[in-house]
């Protein structure tokens, strides 16, 4: 005969181990755990409760949590990488036409994290490949304003920060949830090898044309004092001869006033004087002779010269006399 109190202490033995265990299912469910890489978003009936950071939580057993890894991740745009970890390009992606319509196979890196964990569960179902999206669009309209050989070496860095700047604008209008941290060009070169070649020429040539201005410039800088120091020789030559013609011309003016101040004294004199000289001037084989009565006498000019300069400073007068009857 079944002993009906031995069979209900049973049933309440095992209601109790079934209420126990479905508190210890209970108490885990309400308590949950954050760690530093992840933020929690709390949910309840749908609805978003709260946002938590790393630390220990409790929720109601009708909540829902949902962890987002909050690190900094990374993918490549323009390029794959293969099994054996070599980067391989996409064509498809990483082909771009440039502002002088160069075709350029340029590949980015990029790095991004969730900024906010809400936008990022619930304002779109993939938000990686939007914003895959996004960075490919605004690279191909930045690198459009580009020319080719700017793209692949000057106009890295300034390419990357118009990329950056560009991607969190829409980024803002799209609100995904995600933010660029950082995004760098990983390679540039032409597409195919003969391209390649020709630009590797071109910077050949540029590279020797930079040569060639240093070249020049050097020997500019090598030139210029010397031509400076000349020039200031025959600035120096002027100025000196400059100084000399009026030294010169200062001492014939003083001479000339000399002169005729001696000539409003003894006009007469003075003027045959002038004629003597200058005719022993033009013509210094000259001779003069002079005549007084029966007396003929020839004379050098020079010895004239000498004679007119001793009478004009002795007896001036008595010329006078000789040279009225001449005349």
């Amino acid at each position: 005969m079944i002993n009906l109190d031995k069979v209900k202490e049973k049933f309440r033995g095992g209601f109790v181990v079934i209420i126990i265990i479905a508190i210890i299912i209970l108490a885990g469910r309400c308590f949950y755990t954050v760690n530093e890489q992840k933020n929690a978003v709390v949910t309840q009936f749908g609805r978003v409760v709260k946002v938590n950071t790393a630390g220990f939580y409790f929720k109601a057993p009708w909540q829902s949590v949902k962890k987002v890894d909050v690190t900094t991740h990374g993918t490549g745009i323009g390029y794959v990488v293969s099994a054996t970890g070599q980067n391989i390009t996409d064509t498809d992606n990483g082909i771009m036409i440039t502002a002088d319509f160069n075709l350029l196979n340029i590949d980015f890196y990029l790095e991004y994290r969730v900024t906010d964990p809400v936008a990022y569960l619930y304002n779109s179902e993939e938000p990686e490949q939007i914003l895959s999206n996004i960075a490919l669009a605004n690279i191909r309209t930045v690198v459009s304003n580009y020319k080719v050989d700017e793209a692949m070496t000057t106009g890295k860095s300034q390419i990357q920060a118009d990329v950056k700047e560009a991607m969190m604008r829409e980024l803002e209008i799209h609100n995904i949830g995600l933010s660029v941290v950082n995004i760098t060009v990983q390679d540039s070169a032409p597409p195919t090898e003969e391209i390649s070649a020709a630009f590797k020429a071109v910077e050949t040539a540029k590279q020797k044309a930079d040569t060639a201005m240093n070249e020049a410039l050097q020997y500019q800088n090598q030139k210029t004092p010397e031509a400076e120091a000349n020039a200031d020789a025959i600035i120096r030559k002027a100025n000196a001869y400059k100084e000399a013609r009026i030294a010169e011309a200062t001492g014939q003016v003083e001479r000339f006033l000399k002169m005729y101040e001696e000539y409003k004294k003894y006009p007469l004199i003075t003027k045959r004087r002038l004629f003597y000289e200058k005719m022993e001037e033009i013509l210094p084989g000259l001779k003069v002779i002079i005549t007084s009565g029966d007396t003929q006498t020839l004379l050098p000019l020079d010895s004239l010269v000498n004679i007119s300069n001793t009478t004009n400073n002795t007896s001036s007068g008595n010329y006078e006399d000789d040279y009225d009857e001449e005349d």
